[in-house]
């Protein structure tokens, strides 16, 4: 029986798939839709549209939002959706913060190969950014001409960690294709979160960080300043498989000389079933790309949101072909992209900026990985003429909606690039911040 490629319903009428008897918890009374692209032979990419929610607005006159998680790897249509600005948790439970109060949200398990997209063979499987995008503009194309209703309603993309990187190259293509008249979409803006944009800069400042926070001593800012200088070599020599191989090695450099901090997120540490000391073993033993998706792929395909994947969503969404399982091929899309990794898209986004494209970089005080001091580096160094009035501006304090006369972010906007520095937020911003979260993002539609 061949398999279908889309199913539109209301949620609410779906209650009975979300519930295995007993009493039942909320559920979303958005309009919901969701299917696959086969964005090229082999590969098949799966989408997840929520409608906006909102009881005095109708969907038509709010924007539609793209939402790419990391790694690459990381599934959108589980862990964003269900841990961060989905209408529910991952208990099924209403969330407070959810953005589709405030527009149309389109998830989407991408790289193919990620969460419920697949391939037929490892061979199909993306190697680097450019693949990324060029299978990105098969599935928006499609997208775009079954929702017609989208096509003139405000279009951004948003995103996360490696999710930024993709969508930067994503963004670039995009404009290009609209321009040509390929896709037809009001593309308005493209918002980088916590994005691995320039892995060096990141990598060269986790030392400085990590010491200003008191996270390192003065011996193990050096262990790890020596550690990051032997990955410049490698990106310097354009070695970059070597990068990222380097990469996993300072990371357990990181982990021995903080006792495990997060890398998320520096107040917390690293947890796993067994102590500290045996899990930076562990991942000392296993190659590297094996412990790299073991630290930052596997996190966010947790045993509990696994269960509800692979469980009640994928019996309410009843189009998952029998042989896939949800995450069950991120690992190998973390593998086939490793020689792309540590190259750097700063030119990207200068393209973006030169092509009058919105560009928002947003970035969590507390994140580790894509910490604020690299992002800064990278952004100061952007060759677009703008930049240089950028950076004598001040920023602006915004209040945190939950506690109002407190500072939950600041922000600086200058012509179409704009900057949000959240505070008490690790990498992950909408799950630490929620409430800042969705405003930043409804400042970034331009809703207030």
């Amino acid at each position: 029986m061949e398999r279908p490629k889309t199913c539109t319903v209301a949620a609410v009428l779906l209650l009975f798939l979300l519930t295995d008897g007993g009493s039942a918890g909320p559920v979303s009374a958005a309009k919901e839709s969701w299917g696959y692209v086969d964005v090229r032979e082999g590969a098949h990419m799966f989408w997840w549209l929520y409608y906006a929610n909102n009881p005095g607005t109708s969907y038509t006159e709010l924007p539609l939002i793209m939402w790419l998680q990391g790694g690459p790897g990381a599934s959108s249509t589980g862990f964003g959706n269900f841990e961060e600005i989905g209408p529910l948790d991952r208990e099924l439970d209403e969330r407070d913060s959810t953005w589709i109060q405030a527009a149309s949200v389109l998830f989407v398990d991408n790289p193919v190969g990620t969460g419920f997209s697949y391939t037929d063979t490892v061979d199909a499987l993306t190697k680097d950014v450019a693949g990324v995008a060029s299978d990105m503009m098969v599935l928006l194309k499609e997208f775009f001409s079954q929702k017609e209703e989208f096509q003139n309603i405000p279009f951004y993309i948003f995103s996360e960690s490696y999710g930024g990187k993709m969508a930067a190259a994503i963004s670039l293509e995009l404009t290009k294709a609209i321009s040509s008249g390929g896709i037809k979409c009001n593309f308005a803006g493209v918002a980088l979160g916590d994005s691995w944009i320039s892995p060096i800069d990141s990598v060269l400042t986790w030392g400085p960080y990590l010491y200003s926070t008191s996270l390192l001593d003065d011996a193990g800012l050096m262990e790890v300043g020596s550690a990051a200088e032997a990955i410049k070599r490698a990106v310097t020599d354009g070695d970059f498989v070597k990068a990222t191989e380097l990469w996993s090695v300072l990371e357990n450099v990181v982990e021995q000389n903080t006792n495990g901090v997060n890398f998320y997120n520096i107040l917390g540490q690293e947890s796993d079933d067994d102590d500290d000391s045996t899990v930076v073993k562990s991942l000392l033993q296993e190659d590297y790309l094996t412990s790299l998706a073991r630290r930052h792929i596997r996190p966010l395909h947790s045993e509990s949101l696994g269960q509800l994947m692979n469980g009640k969503i994928r019996k309410k969404l009843g189009i998952i072909p029998r042989n896939v399982t949800w995450g069950g091929q991120a690992d190998a899309v973390f593998a086939s992209m490793s020689g792309d990794f540590m190259k750097p898209v700063i030119d990207v986004v200068d393209e973006l900026l030169e092509a009058g494209v919105n560009v928002t970089v947003y970035n969590g005080q507390l994140d580790l990985i894509v910490d604020t001091i690299g992002q800064e580096n990278w952004v100061k160094a952007l060759k677009w003429p703008g930049i240089e009035d950028f950076n004598k501006m001040k920023w602006t304090a915004l209040d945190d909606p939950e506690s109002p006369g407190v500072t939950g972010a600041f922000v600086k906007s200058y012509k179409n690039f704009s900057f949000y520095w959240i505070l008490k937020a690790g990498h992950m911003i909408p799950s630490d911040q929620g409430d800042m979260a969705l405003r930043m993002m409804q400042m970034i539609t331009q809703q207030e």
